[in-house]
């Protein structure tokens, strides 16, 4: 135990941490098997050793994001648990039809109670836009017009929505912009919740995989669904959404982006918050695309995610006396290490947030005009 603790006090160091150290960012240890356990498992150890009470932080978003900035990740050997992640997730399809309906269950369907107390008024789960934004609310109402300008949508057009979450998207392009929206999700929460939401509405919500999906479209949007295909499905992916977009016909692809290729996530998170989830880099999606489709406009805004994920985390603990009888304390350190420590990978630019628009190839095109 005192090699590992020496260890890890040293590596710590590196970052300007010291455990039981006096700023807002310094771990308070509780359990010295704290040092052992993150030796053996790295990221897995730290998350669940912090979930089981091992240790304490006040800003655990500045925490990781020292981490992170400091290149800790790769300074810690490889275990047998990273490993056999690793392989797995080269080695096997963790993305197919079957295991997406599985793993999209684990996390959207623990309950539409806490995300409604966790998220805006529209219940959009994905990075707001706050350039001139002030709140949550104004943040996510931007993004989502956003996507509805870049999309140039024109009244009547049809629209597929691929990973429509509880319907914010469906239901706002079908009211504001009076588009036609089949918005499809293997989440069965997600499905009942976005049919309440946009009873009334041209939008057809359908639980349903998009390899299962038919139709022609004039626009395709994904927000927050491109981390759930998986770098096996990236051409099967985007050649299905070919097929289904009509001649002319623009789509847009709202990602968290990876700075460098994986075949899987941290092994915590795979565990305990999106089983299946690889973020993409952009080499990966163009070269997914190459001969089918023209990529018109990249925008990156990864700050932004920063932001929103603290708002969620101010929502989540607030909110949360209201629903401690479902989601115990364990369930709460959980939730709380999941976005805080993905607050701190965005604010030392671990991770980005795209929108990437896409068109056809097609000679005839017109500039594709963006807009910011």
């Amino acid at each position: 135990m005192a090699d590992s603790k020496a260890t890890i006090e040293r590596l710590l160091k590196t970052a300007g941490i010291t455990p039981n150290g006096k700023e807002a960012f310094d771990p308070q240890i509780h359990n010295e098997r704290f040092y052992g356990r993150v030796l053996r498992t790295g990221e897995l150890g730290l998350g669940e050793s912090y979930m089981d009470g091992w240790w304490d932080v006040k800003r655990l978003d500045v925490l990781i994001e020292r981490l992170v900035t400091a290149g800790l990740r790769s300074k810690v050997s490889v275990n047998p648990t990273m490993a056999l992640l690793a392989a797995r997730s080269f080695l096997l399809n963790q993305q197919t039809a079957r295991k997406a309906r599985h793993n999209a269950s684990r996390h959207y369907d623990i309950g539409n109670d806490l995300y409604e107390r966790m998220l805006d008024k529209r219940m959009a789960y994905s990075c707001g836009y706050w350039k001139g934004a002030k709140t949550l609310d104004e943040a996510q109402e931007a993004k989502l017009d956003l996507v509805c300008r870049k999309l140039h949508l024109k009244k009547d057009m049809k629209v597929l929505d691929i990973g429509c979450g509880w319907g914010s998207f469906a239901e706002y392009a079908a009211r504001k912009y009076k588009v036609k929206v089949t918005g499809i999700t293997p989440a069965a929460e997600q499905v009942a919740l976005a049919k309440q939401r946009t009873k009334g509405l041209p939008v057809t919500i359908l639980q349903k995989d998009y390899r299962h999906m038919t139709g022609k479209f004039d626009r395709i949007v994904s927000i927050g669904m491109l981390e759930h295909v998986g770098p096996k499905n990236y051409k099967i992916f985007f050649g299905k959404c070919r097929r289904m977009l009509n001649d002319g016909g623009i789509m847009l692809h709202h990602t968290i982006g990876n700075n460098q290729a994986a075949y899987g996530t941290s092994p915590w998170m795979d565990k305990y918050i999106f089983p299946g989830g690889v973020i993409p880099t952009l080499s990966q999606i163009s070269h997914a695309v190459e001969k089918r489709l023209i990529i018109e406009d990249v925008h990156n805004f990864g700050p932004y995610y920063d932001k929103t994920l603290m708002a969620w985390y101010r929502n989540f603990i607030r909110h949360y006396p209201e629903i401690k009888d479902r989601y115990n304390e364990h369930f709460y350190r959980m939730w709380s290490f999941y976005l805080l420590a993905c607050a701190g990978m965005f604010r030392a630019r671990q991770m980005q947030l795209w929108q990437i628009v896409m068109r056809k190839v097609e000679a005839s095109s017109p500039v594709y005009e963006s807009v910011r």
